[in-house]
């Protein structure tokens, strides 16, 4: 493989043990984890709690260490926090003493620091402007703005420092429903646009299907691992009100379904053989198979997993 061919983001062989008290064996979370993400590609990540999702991703960001394996970005091996990398976390993470604005713009002069204030300032109102917040909205401290407010400014902040490897840690999870898909729309608006790379955890099949270009599914831990990768090929853009339409939305989600309520509970604890090594999951297209059955779009319960 030439390196033109080589994938964005290589997560190879990633294991995370802790330690166990009255030196028993160590608790094996995750093991031999292993995928690969194409430069400007969504991919979310979906499991039952418990299976190291937001361990993997803080190995991702740089704010973890793996306990055996490799992360490689662009070619280079990942290693502590950069400002190429960065999480939106459910709980915002904002500083609290600065405004909406001078979050962004703390961030912006952060990534490009030979910028002039002017160039900063523009910068960073264009982003706010993008997520909805403006006529004076930006000049508020995060205590003066409402879940969704905040959350946008996150998103905002993190889209305007063009960072290479933008993780969601579930960033939607506190928020109302009306307000959840307003923000997913605008998450939308504004990666379509860029050539940023998004690594998402998620629990809702459903966002995750109108969101995503790939859904990993892991197994259930410990020694969880990421089984399959399953390929959501539903034409972009996609509304939230059309898409239950599509002849293979039924048949992602069924799939996404069977193996979170069944196939990952039965991989749940299985070690790998020793001296097997890494293995890529197996990448699925459930939209694809059987396209000559009629689909049944009928309306069906809506599945969420909580955390």
């Amino acid at each position: 493989m030439t390196e033109i061919d080589k994938p964005f983001l290589e997560i190879d062989g990633l294991t995370k043990k802790f330690p166990s008290p009255g030196g028993r064996e160590p608790l094996t979370v995750f093991e031999d984890v292993s995928f690969d993400i194409q430069k400007g590609e969504f991919v979310c990540i979906i499991s039952h709690s418990g299976c190291g999702k937001s361990t993997i991703m803080n190995v991702l960001s740089g704010l973890d260490t793996a306990t055996g394996g490799a992360v490689t970005m662009a070619g280079e091996e990942v290693a502590g926090p950069s400002l190429d990398r960065g999480v939106v976390f459910q709980n915002y993470s904002l500083l609290p003493w600065l405004s909406a604005l001078k979050n962004v713009t703390f961030g912006v002069h952060a990534r490009f620091p030979e910028w002039s204030k002017a160039k900063v300032l523009e910068h960073s109102y264009k982003y706010l402007e993008m997520v909805g917040l403006s006529n004076g909205s930006e000049h508020r401290k995060p205590s003066q703005l409402f879940g969704g407010m905040r959350q946008r400014v996150s998103i905002a902040r993190a889209f305007a420092i063009h960072l290479k490897l933008l993780l969601l840690d579930e960033p939607f999870g506190a928020l109302d429903a009306l307000t959840r898909g307003t923000i997913q729309d605008e998450l939308i608006g504004i990666w379509s646009g860029s050539d940023q790379t998004v690594f998402m955890i998620m629990h809702d099949v459903d966002k995750a299907i109108l969101l995503t270009d790939r859904i990993l599914l892991m197994s259930n831990g410990p020694y969880a691992r990421v089984a399959e990768s399953v390929v959501v090929d539903i034409p972009r853009p996609r509304e939230r009100v059309e898409i239950i339409h599509d002849p293979g939305y039924y048949k992602i989600r069924n799939h996404l379904v069977e193996f979170l309520a069944w196939r990952s509970r039965e991989m749940s604890g299985q070690a790998r053989e020793p001296g097997s090594g890494p293995q890529q999951p197996v990448t699925v297209s459930p939209a694809r198979a059987d396209e000559d059955e009629p689909s049944d779009t009928s309306a069906k319960p809506r599945l969420t997993l909580a955390q």
